[in-house]
């Protein structure tokens, strides 16, 4: 089957990626980091004005990332004075960016900070230890601005997560978990005396089966929070002693989003006392909260969803948002007004609207996914198709522009994004599904989606490929090895092994196998994952592998490439040095791209 002929090339999606991320905001400017694919992945500061001029803080080689929990998170904070302080890539040591532009340490090598807040000539934040003995600890800590050591306010949990200071800086806020429970399992909100730490510190809210994210301050004496007791991430007020908590708006609605990376925030106090708020199913809308009464009001813009990163400067919000045939933008709102600009535009140069599909959302009974039928001149016949898989796999697929779809569906591929039983968005009763049951959901929702596809007549049944990455690398793998529906798989690296992953992977998901599946048994090992299950592929598989990523270790995608080809099955496997748990830089991402499309233009022919 020829494909096609697209304007979209690998390159112009391989150059999509500058992400922007992070918003801060205040006395009238904006900051947010930008990714460089061209400049080898690295992660900038912009700084941006109301007049709309703007500027990168950070020269090359320097990058703003840190690798707390690996996944990273927000890697900066903003002091009064407008300086900055940034985490550096290479070394992970905290930097004072001052006005010259020159980068000043104020940590030694040998640990990573997340999380970070300026408060009180301090910039305060969560800091990771890696002991030479693989022993990991983590404290929230304060670092002086003008020099000196850290000083540790709390620690003893295995994690801990957005550090927030009361109004009168007597009191720190924060959250904590401890193995094997994930932030979206079981959290608890902590308040500890700064004024006498002597007194402790003690629970707020939360436990084993709650999940409270992000806190911050009313006034000195009452916090907001996010809590998904009620079976949906509500927003909650609450006193400092866990004393009449109340729901803003009870709702069967998200209003955060699981929290991969440290420093997001899904709402923001605005000047008048309102709230800024994210919700929704899947997708998270914009709108504005009154806590007193509860008032909902959604925000009239462009963006059909948002990032879980809000930020604030008086009656105006800033964030991230995006939809099907808008970039992904940072974007200034007043809710005042209603007015919205935006700052800057994840692509400066869109295709032609024709060829940017505009995705359905459908379901396959309790299923949800997101249909993007081929999106080009009409051809005869019945197209195929490739479903997409997300990672996570406790994340979700949004409707978000995305260049990888239109380069597909411009050429005559459709694509179905499913958000399988696990997925976030739906309460925490969908995310529950998977628990236990990793390979057996995830791939039953996968294979129930070709068959649908098929039956609806949507796609050429002989011409249904799957794709993923990282755990959603582990479902593509897995469903071909236990279903025959597949015209072929590729995974981005995908998780093939479960015991290796265990001992090998990072701290912060060394125990979610645990949730994930259940205890180490081999007998269930065996039955769930693809590398003992390698015998039932019979279609061609692509896999591709970062040979520097700390998740899934290179081994995984490897041993599952050598045992298929041991049994003949055509298999290709793509290796790139310096890539570590999703892509980065540009030469590699055109690389990976063409590879794809070469594979899915050997299947579908």
């Amino acid at each position: 089957m020829p494909f096609w002929p697209s304007p979209i090339s690998t390159r112009d999606v391989a150059g999509s990626g500058v992400r922007p991320a992070w918003p801060t905001a205040a006395g009238g400017r904006v900051w947010w980091t930008e990714d460089r694919p061209d400049e080898g992945g690295r992660t900038t500061i912009v700084s941006g004005a109301a007049d709309g001029t703007r500027r990168d803080l950070l020269p090359a080689p320097w990058s703003a990332r840190t690798r707390v929990h690996e996944y990273g998170g927000r890697p900066y904070a903003v002091t009064p004075s407008g300086e900055v302080v940034f985490a550096n890539l290479s070394d992970q040591r905290l930097y004072l960016l001052a006005d010259n532009g020159e980068p000043k340490p104020l940590t030694d090598e040998g640990c990573r900070y997340a999380d970070l807040l300026v408060h009180d000539g301090q910039v305060w934040c969560v800091r990771e230890h890696h002991a030479d003995d693989g022993k990991v600890t983590r404290a929230v800590v304060s670092i002086p601005l003008d020099g000196g050591e850290p000083r540790v306010w709390v620690t003893g949990c295995d994690f801990y997560a957005s550090p927030a200071i009361s109004p009168d800086g007597r009191h720190l806020a924060y959250v904590c978990w401890n193995h094997p429970r994930m932030p979206w399992d079981g959290t608890e909100l902590r308040v500890t005396s700064l004024a006498d730490p002597a007194a402790g510190s003690w629970t707020v809210r939360g436990g084993p089966t709650e999940s409270v994210l992000a806190p911050s301050w009313k006034d000195d004496a009452r916090l907001y929070l996010v809590s998904d007791a009620s079976g949906w991430w509500n927003l909650y007020e609450i006193g400092l002693r866990g004393d009449g908590a109340r729901a803003l708006c009870p709702a069967e609605e998200e209003f955060a989003a699981p929290p991969w990376r440290l420093g997001g925030m899904p709402y923001t106090v605005l000047a008048d006392g309102r709230l800024a708020v994210l919700h929704g199913r899947g997708d998270l809308r914009l709108a504005v909260l009154d806590p007193a009464s509860g008032g909902l009001t959604d925000l009239d813009t462009p963006c059909t969803g948002w990032d879980a990163a809000l930020a604030a400067d008086g009656t105006s919000v800033i964030g991230v948002g995006y939809a099907a045939t808008t970039p992904r933008s940072v974007l200034t709102v007043d809710t005042a007004t209603g007015a919205h600009r935006p700052l800057m535009r994840d692509l400066t140069r869109l295709p032609d609207p024709a060829y940017l599909p505009v995705p359905r959302p459908v379901r396959m009974g309790e299923v949800h996914a997101f249909l993007y039928p081929p999106h080009a001149p009409a051809t005869e016949g019945t197209p195929p198709y490739v479903i997409f898989v997300h990672g996570g796999p406790t994340a979700h697929a949004d409707t978000a522009l995305d260049l990888e779809k239109a380069f597909l569906t411009s050429r005559g591929v459709g694509v179905l994004d499913l958000n399988y039983g696990g997925s976030t968005g739906y309460g925490r009763a969908y995310r529950d599904r998977l628990k236990g049951q990793w390979g057996v959901v995830d791939v039953e929702d996968t294979v129930a989606a070709a068959e649908w596809l098929a039956a609806q007549g949507l796609a050429d049944p002989a011409r249904i490929a799957v794709r993923g990455g990282s755990a959603g690398g582990w479902t593509v793998m897995a469903a071909c090895c236990r279903s025959d529906v597949f015209a072929g798989g590729v995974s981005y690296y995908g998780v093939s092994a479960l015991g290796p992953l265990a001992a090998h992977t990072h701290d912060f998901e060394s125990r979610y196998v645990e949730w994930l599946v259940g205890p180490e048994d081999p007998q269930v090992y065996a039955a769930r994952e693809p590398l003992a299950l390698v015998d039932g592929v019979t279609c061609p598989m692509l896999l591709l592998q970062g040979l520097d990523d700390p998740v899934v270790p290179p081994e995984q995608s490897s041993a599952f490439a050598d045992a298929l080809l041991e049994r003949g099955v055509p298999c290709t496997y793509l290796s790139f040095e310096g890539e570590s748990h999703g892509f980065r830089r540009t030469e590699t991402r055109t690389a990976a791209l063409a590879a794809e499309l070469a594979f899915y233009q050997q299947i579908f022919g």
